[in-house]
């Protein structure tokens, strides 16, 4: 090897790693338009997310259809003639999955002065002490003793509702390079009209808006290995990204497993997340979860009459985990586009796929069939990142911190004006728009944010042509 060429080698070394760091994509990769692999739906209109996997069988659709009948329709009070669908309370937050999952799709928060929370919850609780690990292993975190770990802010007759929320929104403003100036809104909550007394003095508070129901049969699809190849928890490789798994506790193995679903992975499948919030959601009890929501500070509650022993079925259950596990993901639109291809290379110049993870390939042993053996692309590595402390909701859940989230899954998110009418976004929907919704991310989103911020107009829409092509 001559001089020169030994002088050129770390030049060229330098050269591929920039290469590397900065793609530049040209053409839509193969099949890219295939968000689901073949169970990817081709509607894109209000009905887009309420779609069955395009490879299901017409017997099975039936089934897939009498599971969207239990999601859609309403449950009442006990007793009732309807011996199917009574139970519901004595304390809820809604009578229908549909009313938070709107359309399938994307809750939102109340608007200011609005005390309905319509699609939007709060999980409450208290800071854990020692005496507490046996708790926090099974529950995640310690419930509030008097409200639990659920604010309901609707009730049956006879039974108080436990209180109303109320959103309101300071601005915070930020700057890009170019001198364009965003106002964010920052919320603060408000809970009024307690209904049996204070609350304790250390509460912890967490809003959350219902996230959309596609593709989470997929996400339980992809194997614990693939999930785990991803985390980085010591940030081994130097790059400041750190995804944790969270571990949770498996109701029907009675084990602590792998946590998947929930904004914070709280959950470990479909079926428990399900149960969780027949429960907290509705007051509905299932053979896993045994007990409403109820608190020995709630007398009249606990005195109410029930809809039998479980309110929820096995055979409903089932049906509604069928739903749950087969609606599919729209097809991206537009991915040879110019624009939309530029706005993918400046997502991975930023750095975004680092926690947006792409691809994934489902299981072989998928628990549907058609969920099996797919190439999908989420856009989530289903791990916890620390995203700073302006996202902050400072509860732990499990072994997520108070400033740690789950990577929300993308596939989907430029149809959610299309569904629902709206673009609110993140855990509590307070960014309005795709952009707010990045200059948000901080902690280990930090850096990528910093790029963006540089990025000039016309960068800028491409982004967000990228991201609304999902």
């Amino acid at each position: 090897m001559s001089p020169l060429q030994r002088c050129l080698l770390p030049l060229l070394a330098l050269t591929l790693i920039a290469c590397e760091q900065q793609p530049n994509f040209t053409a839509a990769e193969p099949g890219e338009a295939l968000s689901a692999g073949a169970t990817t739906v081709r509607k894109f209109d209000h009905n887009a997310f309420s779609q069955p996997s395009a490879n299901l069988a017409p017997s099975r659709r039936l089934d897939f259809a009498v599971g969207n009948s239990f999601f859609r329709n309403p449950w009442v009070p006990a007793p009732a003639s309807t011996t199917a669908r009574d139970g519901l309370g004595p304390l809820f937050n809604t009578n229908a999955c549909q009313n938070c999952h709107l359309k399938d799709g994307r809750g939102h928060p109340p608007e200011p002065g609005d005390l309905s929370a319509a699609s939007m919850l709060v999980r409450l609780s208290i800071p854990a002490a020692a005496e507490h690990a046996e708790l926090l292993q099974r529950q995640g975190v310690v419930a509030e003793p008097t409200y639990g770990t659920q604010l309901q802010d609707m009730a049956n007759p006879g039974v108080a509702a436990e209180g109303k929320v109320r959103v309101t929104y300071s601005s915070v403003p930020v700057h890009f390079a170019d001198g364009t100036r965003v106002e964010l809104r920052k919320p603060q909550l408000e809970i009024t009209q307690l209904g049996y007394g204070d609350l304790h003095p250390d509460t912890l508070f967490s809003t959350r808006i219902a996230p959309p129901m596609i593709g989470l049969g997929l996400l339980e699809a992809i194997s614990e290995a693939d999930i785990l190849a991803n985390a980085d928890p010591d940030d081994a490789d130097g790059d400041g990204i750190s995804g944790r798994p969270n571990l949770v506790w498996d109701r029907q193995q009675q084990r602590t497993v792998l946590g998947r679903f929930g904004w914070k992975a709280g959950q470990p499948n479909l079926n428990q997340q399900n149960a969780d919030a027949f429960a907290s959601d509705m007051g509905l009890t299932t053979t896993l979860i045994a007990h409403d929501s109820c608190t020995q500070a709630q007398p009249d509650c606990l005195a109410a009459v029930n809809g039998g022993v479980p309110e929820v079925s096995d055979n409903i259950l089932a049906s509604v985990l069928f739903y749950s596990r087969n609606l599919g993901v729209p097809a991206r639109r537009d991915v040879d586009d110019p624009q939309v291809l530029k706005g993918k290379s400046l997502f991975h110049q930023a750095g975004c796929q680092k926690c947006h993870t792409p691809s994934f390939n489902t299981s072989a042993d998928a628990a549907e069939p058609e969920l099996a053996n797919q190439l999908i692309r989420p856009y989530t590595d289903l791990l916890l990142h620390d995203m700073g402390e302006g996202l902050a909701d400072g509860r732990e859940e499990f072994l997520a911190s108070g400033r740690e989230w789950r990577t929300p899954p993308l596939w989907g998110i430029g149809l959610t004006q299309a569904v629902n009418g709206h673009t609110q976004f993140l855990h509590d929907g307070r960014a309005r728009n795709l952009l707010e919704a990045i200059l948000w991310h901080g902690g280990e989103a930090e850096a990528a944010r910093q790029q963006v911020l540089k990025f000039d107009a016309d960068e800028r829409a491409a982004l967000l042509a990228f991201l609304n092509s999902l």
